[in-house]
Parts: C-alpha cells; structure tokens; sequence
C-alpha cells in the first residue's frame, strides 16, 4: 500500500524508559521482544509505512529495537513530550509525513494506521487523528479524551471533560480520541516551535496548540479501540491477547 502512494511516510514510535506505574514497561517481554519493538512491528505490518522508527531517550531501548531489526534514534532526554522526539526524526530524515505511534500499544490497530497515513492524499490535511465511540462508563473518566468536529470531520475541541455537554439532546454520540497522530513535516517543525497555549496547560492536551494556533485536526474513525500498557494487568492482557491469537 505505501508504495502506491505519491508521497513517503515514516511511522515513528517515541519510547521513554521512565515510566511510573509499571518501571521501564518499553522493555517488557512480549513473545520474547520488548514491548517496544512488538509496537513496531504490529506498525511495519499495517501497511501504512514505508519505514517505522523508535525516537527514544535511551541507549538501552536503541539497543534493544536494533537487536528486532528496527532503527533507532537516540534523542535529546530533556525532550518535553513525544512529539519533540518525533519532530527531532523528522530534522534527521525526509519523508513527507510522519505518524506518531504511542509505544506502549503493542496492539495497535492497524486499519487506524492506514486511515491516518492515506488522509494525506488530500492536500488540505495537514495534521491527521483518530476518533473511537466513548463507551459510558469513560464519560467521566478524564484519561479517555473527548472530542469534537465540524462538518469537514475537523476538530473544534478535546477535552477531559464530557463534550458536547447532553443538556437537551441525547441522541448524540460522543468521541473518544485515539492518540495516533499524523502531520506534514512542515507542519510537524512547525508546531513543536510554537508556545503552549493556556487551554493546552489547562487541559494538558498537547494537541489544542495546535487548534489554539490555527492548524486544522483531520479526525478519522479508527477500526477498534486501542489497549495502553500502563499497568502489570494491562500487560497481563496483551499477553492474553497474543495467546488467544494464536490458538485461532
């Protein structure tokens, strides 16, 4: 599919090694490959890419991604977010557009990856996500992202907050926002020199400095939800997942 393409894209997955929650989690076995490069590789066989890098802030997970065939950039430590390291690839390399791939979702959706890569044919998009019905027991949840779009499917507004509020109407059917992220490589150098805004602090949702600054968000239906790898149980049901792939 990427070959069909009159453009490049580059998949870059950004890995830190600190993690709070569940310590150095990037690393975690996974069918004998880190937890990292099994993200990777679920990105390569989607199609979507014509290459899928790791941007990290340790030696150790280059290591680790290079050993499962993969390239690794070694960024900057001080980096503030996933986006400067994917920003810092794309002042390395030349592709048209890169795809900011979370790193701890091993199980990605593929067919998401593809609709966020193909949304560059039009050459009014110049930064690309994904959206996923909000199930109800999320509305309140501020860790599940809500969002809202126009009538082009561009995006007004996220929020942890439940948006649009159902003060009268209940018929409507809210937005979770799936955090795979794609941009045109000037809009992406673009985007990570400008200053946060208030409503990105407020929210702490790096994408509204985008909308705050006037870059449009093409919002596309990703296939299925995705599955972070925040905690040991998160990670015991990837590997319940893998299992019962393989017992099909």
């Amino acid at each position: 599919m990427a070959n069909k393409r009159n453009y490049s894209v580059i998949g870059v997955v950004p890995a830190r090694l600190a993690s709070t929650r569940l310590p150095e989690k990037m690393l975690a076995d996974l069918e004998g490959e880190p937890l990292v490069a099994m993200t990777a590789r679920s990105a390569m066989n989607s199609g979507a890419f014509d290459e899928v890098v790791v941007a990290t802030d340790s030696p150790k997970i280059v290591e680790a991604v290079e050993k499962c065939g993969f390239k690794a950039y070694l960024t900057d430590p001080q980096l503030p977010s996933g986006t400067a390291r994917v920003a810092e690839v794309a002042r390395q390399t030349a592709a048209d557009v890169y795809v900011n791939i979370q790193g701890d979702e091993p199980l990605i959706d593929g067919e998401g990856l593809r609709r966020t890569a193909e949304a560059f044919a039009d050459p009014a998009v110049n930064m690309a996500t994904l959206w996923f019905p909000l199930q109800p027991e999320d509305e309140n949840n501020p860790n599940a992202v809500k969002l809202v779009v126009d009538c082009n499917d561009d995006a007004i507004y996220f929020s942890r907050s439940i948006i649009p509020f159902p003060r009268s109407y209940e018929r409507f059917a809210p937005r979770k926002h799936v955090g795979v992220y794609g941009y045109r490589r000037d809009t992406l150098l673009q985007l990570t020199g400008l200053p946060a805004c208030d409503l990105e602090k407020v929210e702490s949702l790096e994408q509204l400095r985008a909308l705050y600054h006037g870059i449009k968000i093409r919002v596309l239906p990703a296939a299925r939800d995705s599955i972070g790898v925040d905690t040991l149980t998160d990670l015991e049901r990837v590997r319940e997942e893998l299992r019962r792939r393989r017992e099909r």
